[in-house]
């Protein structure tokens, strides 16, 4: 099904209408789609059967708890980057067991914390990180699974603020390094080597470098079989795309698994994998309310409730998203959506056609669910959105909205 839709002229999510949700829960507003989240969750599954992954969803891309609790309940893994991350998913009803824990920085505090509550394996992107594992893992007297970091050099042609598998990104060891950093942890006290990890970034609508890099890691994951027994799981990340814009098309997870399977078929390792966007994006939008039509010399600007700190892809990311009136109209404008933050680069569309609409009316951001909320802050003093999850008929406030006093619960005046 479609998640978002017009019915006689409306908006639609499944089977709620956006602008009553919009007038009964305020503006600005996130609304996800259930249904969206367990098809996108399931047409991977399916798509990757043959070789039985842990499909780990990517918290990063959207944390909230009704989130995580739908894909913990289709049998979902997590793919976490801190220590909240694996706070919010055993909240949610995660396993540990199917946590892998990824990023640069991990503190003391956030490995001691995993390795208690004993997840699957921590995705290790430096030797000093190594060290810090076995050293916490021997201080408690348990054994830290670690899968190193692997940087294939490969161009996924995306932004490059998220393209992570270039050998100029701050992620993961080259090939070279790669094998000389297993030799170190495996001398390491209380280490154990789980496997190998590798993703080269985010949006990416191709299949062709998710194979590329599979083909040139494929050498080093034998040797490491050799090797080492332990060695048994190659997480291969994520970053499947999905359509922002009309002439972009989602990434098929079963043109994704047509690429990489060969490879993994060959290799014949347990498999996790870590989609997020690919899950979440297209599951949610913004919607906003017009404030002010104003009209210049030079263009129109549609000042709206929301803002670069509701978000902040299109000011960060120069992204695209779709932006629909909530109530149908056929007449269009050239100019700016924008926000009331005191920032030029406060806009969540810019220079494009959009909707003629009024002071008063609804307009949605598509695409939405992934990297929406969860890189919304306070900036100017703003309390964050409310967050709903629609299931058929049904909607359910699953964040309520900030108010201003929110924005000093943790303030001492």
């Amino acid at each position: 099904m479609q998640a978002f839709a017009y019915r006689s002229g409306k908006l639609f999510a499944e089977d709620v209408s956006v602008e009553d949700l919009a007038n009964r829960y305020g503006t600005p507003l996130y609304i996800y789609s259930r249904s969206h989240l367990q098809e996108r969750y399931r047409a991977i599954a399916t798509a990757m059967a043959e070789v039985k992954p842990l499909i780990c969803y990517s918290v990063k891309a959207n944390s909230n708890a009704a989130i995580i609790r739908t894909l913990a309940a289709e049998g979902s893994g997590f793919d976490i980057v801190s220590g909240g991350e694996l706070f919010r998913v055993l909240k949610a009803g995660g396993k540990a067991e199917k946590v892998v824990f990824a990023g640069v920085g991990k503190t003391r505090e956030e490995i001691e914390y995993a390795l208690k509550e004993k997840i699957r394996f921590f995705t290790v992107e430096s030797e000093p990180e190594a060290r810090r594992i076995s050293e916490c893992a021997r201080r408690l007297g348990v054994t830290g699974r670690i899968a190193f970091r692997v940087n294939p050099d490969v161009d996924p042609k995306t932004h490059k603020y998220i393209s992570t598998g270039k050998k100029e990104n701050k992620f993961g060891l080259d090939l070279e390094r790669a094998l000389k950093a297993y030799e170190m942890a495996a001398a390491l006290p209380n280490i154990e080597i789980a496997g190998l990890h590798v993703h080269i970034g985010s949006q990416i609508l191709s299949a062709d470098p998710f194979a590329e890099a599979l083909a040139k890691i494929q050498p080093i994951c034998l040797a490491l079989k050799k090797l080492y027994p332990s060695f048994r799981c190659l997480d291969i990340g994520g970053g499947l795309g999905i359509q922002y814009k009309p002439d972009q098309e989602t990434l098929n997870p079963a043109v994704f698994a047509q690429s990489v399977l060969p490879i993994l078929r060959e290799l014949n390792l347990e498999v996790a994998m870590e989609p997020g966007r690919s899950i979440v994006g297209n599951a949610g939008i913004l919607v906003s309310r017009v404030q002010y039509v104003k009209e210049s010399h030079f263009k129109t600007f549609i000042v709206v409730d929301a803002a670069m700190n509701d978000l902040i892809r299109p000011s960060l990311y120069q992204a695209h998203h779709e932006i629909l009136p909530v109530t149908e109209t056929p007449r269009k404008v050239t100019g700016d959506l924008v926000g009331p933050i005191c920032e030029s680069g406060d806009f969540l569309a810019q220079d494009r056609e959009l909707p003629a609409v009024a002071e008063g009316d609804l307009v949605a951001a598509l695409s939405a669910g992934a990297y929406g909320f969860a890189m919304a802050s306070n900036y100017n003093s703003r309390p964050r959105p409310a967050e709903i999850m629609v299931d058929g008929n049904s909607a359910t406030l699953v964040r309520r909205r900030e108010t201003w006093d929110d924005l000093l619960t943790a303030e001492s005046p």
